[in-house]
């Protein structure tokens, strides 16, 4: 890995190594994919002011998000199928994560389980919850990261009603993989992966498969959500959820002022303004661009942190700049997954965390609790 120097350098790496219908999960958007390019597209938009002659010496990225003491504002995004980007990627990720001394979440939708995962962790990791419509099995998982000790519940908002992805459907996704011609050429032009796979027992959906009603085998996600995930979802619900953690909760799918003021007032302690990557709503604005109207209109009364195009530290930054207390990235880490697994994902923050520090010094801040709208050109 030492010549790979930018994200787009592990998403060449990962086409690479992974087979092609699940490289092209994590490489997609809904519909046209408008929204997924406006997501990284934007950031460019945003121009930095360079500063002179400023003390760059003694910076620091260190910051809190929720509370949680975190050496860089970045968060690893709940992200399904994790675990078929790499062998028990999940269980990777998380490791490289805590050692990084970021976040990491962990998807309903994985396939290393609750369990998993703290098995090999020692620092308290998140988990992202769907709602489904078998409540009980709901609120099993909900016991289940009380009982794993996961700090943060990250509760979705933006996938009552699953979008519609091209890719995912012609490529026949499934995990595990169908063993029709197409899929099993794409897995034998891809061996390390598949010997990889051969030595896990972890191919399904984890924290599904063996805990909910009558699954003993998940092989179509779209079916299975079609048929679980709640389209009756509402504001009242977020009232049970919260009161069945316990703890810290923080809202996903925040796209819109108005929702934004609703999700401040249900006691969160944290939103984050996304679009899912652009999976859901194609032609949604993107997550940059209705940021600065989300912070100016609820800032004051929940911590706002966003997802969706990062690429680089720099992306990052500006939306520090912005006002965002914290990030998430999902297709970076999971192409530095599928690259070269734990290894790549530390990559993948490095790569972040370098740019960021450098960034922010050419901009005359040391501290990145000083990053604020300044460091823009207005």
């Amino acid at each position: 890995m030492a010549k790979t120097l930018t994200i787009a350098d592990l998403k060449l790496r990962a086409q690479r190594r992974v087979p092609k219908m699940f490289f092209d999960y994590a490489d997609s958007g809904a519909w046209t994919e408008s929204t997924y390019r406006a997501n990284e597209d934007d950031f460019s938009k945003i121009k930095l002011r360079q500063r002179v002659l400023v003390d760059m010496t003694d910076r620091s990225l260190a910051t809190e998000m929720i509370g949680e003491k975190v050496s860089m504002p970045v968060a690893l995004s709940p992200t399904g199928l994790t675990g078929m980007q790499h062998a028990d990627g999940e269980m990777l990720a998380a490791k490289a994560a805590e050692e990084f001394g970021v976040p990491f979440t962990l998807s309903t939708m994985s396939i290393c389980s609750i369990e998993d995962v703290a098995s090999v962790t020692s620092r308290p990791f998140w988990f992202q919850l769907y709602v489904m419509k078998d409540r009980d099995f709901v609120n099993n998982l909900i016991d289940r990261a009380k009982a794993a000790g996961c700090s943060a519940l990250v509760l979705t908002l933006d996938l009552q009603i699953l979008g519609q992805r091209h890719k995912d459907l012609r490529n026949g996704l499934s995990a595990p993989p169908k063993f029709t011609p197409k899929h099993i050429w794409q897995m034998a032009t891809r061996p390390q992966w598949c010997l990889d796979m051969l030595r896990t027992k972890r191919r399904s959906f984890g924290n599904i498969v063996g805990h909910a009603k009558n699954v003993s085998d998940l092989s179509s996600l779209s079916s299975w959500t079609a048929e679980q995930f709640d389209p009756r979802l509402s504001w009242k619900d977020v009232e049970w959820i919260k009161e069945r953690w316990g703890g810290k909760l923080i809202l996903k799918g925040i796209l819109d002022e108005e929702d934004a003021i609703a999700a401040a007032n249900t006691g969160a302690d944290a939103i984050i303004v996304s679009n899912h990557g652009g999976r859901q709503l194609d032609g949604a604005l993107s997550s940059i661009a209705i940021l600065p109207k989300i912070v100016d209109a609820v800032g004051d009364k929940i911590e706002v942190h966003m997802d969706g195009g990062i690429r680089s530290g720099q992306d990052v930054l500006k939306a520090i700049a912005i006002g965002a207390k914290g990030t998430y990235i999902g297709r970076p880490f999971l192409y530095g997954l599928g690259a070269d697994g734990k290894n790549g994902v530390t990559t993948a923050l490095e790569i972040i965390r370098k740019e960021m520090d450098i960034t922010m010094a050419l901009c005359g801040k040391r501290l990145l609790t000083d990053v604020d709208r300044s460091i823009l050109v207005q």
